[in-house]
């Protein structure tokens, strides 16, 4: 059964893109059929992979907006179960539209109906911001991710990404849930990471992954080569704690899937 996951956080800067395209190569890596959606209208997430985002001839804007089909701009990676939607600066355009469209919530959760048991896991990347693209990737979505940079300030304005996920709960969709938070951009040297960390655990106790993703070199470096950390450099400390994250996330999904019976979250 195919698990769609938003990547949200609409703090910028957070590794919210990194999080999602290597979050998405891990599990491909373990074999899992995996699609990556670039709702973001940075495109980073599909420049990250190699792709283009500008000059599509049919773009995701068309998809939301019912001109096209989802399969007409699905792209494949070469040696790889990871495809992608990518994303283009033109998605902005279908905000825009959407404003006064019926059923405008609900565009990307029936785009992406069709592809509904062609994946293990669709992961979407959000925008950093909770606009209506945010909210059609939260519509779609089972279960919501949110990276958290262990810096000053990192709680401030989750509450409003919180109070979002609790109004589309109450109302488009009743299934969502907050999977778990990812603590990012961690260095256990430092004073205010491991004080930002303790945070972060009192406040949301067991919904945080026990996996951080460091500080790296080779993470930072990845994106400019349109590679994933794993396709970089497999062997760093970066790469390394992607693929123990998508293993933790495995297991927390067996877990809860084993404990719900057939239920997905």
């Amino acid at each position: 059964m195919t698990r769609v996951i938003a990547i949200a956080n609409q703090k910028g800067g957070v590794g919210k893109t990194t999080t999602t395209v290597n979050l998405a190569a891990s599990l491909a890596a373990m074999k899992r059929r995996i699609l990556l959606v670039d709702i973001d209208p940075q495109g980073n997430a599909t420049t990250g992979l190699g792709l283009e985002k500008h000059g599509q001839k049919t773009t995701l804007t068309d998809v939301l907006l019912g001109e096209a089909h989802v399969t007409e701009i699905l792209q494949k990676l070469p040696d790889s179960s990871l495809h992608v939607l990518p994303g283009s600066p033109e998605v902005t355009v279908a905000e825009v539209k959407l404003m006064n469209s019926e059923r405008r919530e609900y565009r990307l959760r029936e785009a992406l109906s069709p592809l509904r048991g062609a994946y293990d896991y669709i992961l979407i990347d959000c925008p950093p911001s909770l606009n209506m693209l945010t909210v059609n990737a939260l519509v779609a979505a089972d279960g919501v991710i949110i990276p958290m940079q262990c810096e000053y300030y990192a709680l401030e304005g989750l509450s409003a990404l919180v109070g979002t996920i609790d109004r589309i709960t109450q109302t488009a969709n009743p299934e969502l849930q907050v999977m778990g938070l990812v603590r990012t951009m961690y260095d256990p040297r430092s004073n205010l990471s491991r004080d930002v960390s303790e945070q972060i655990h009192a406040f949301f106790r067991n919904k945080v992954y026990n996996t951080a993703i460091p500080r790296n070199i080779r993470l930072a470096e990845a994106p400019s080569h349109g590679l994933s950390v794993l396709e970089y450099d497999k062997g760093s400390r970066g790469a390394l704690a992607y693929l123990a994250l998508a293993a933790e996330m495995l297991r927390k999904d067996s877990s809860k899937v084993a404990a719900d019976g057939e239920q997905a979250w």
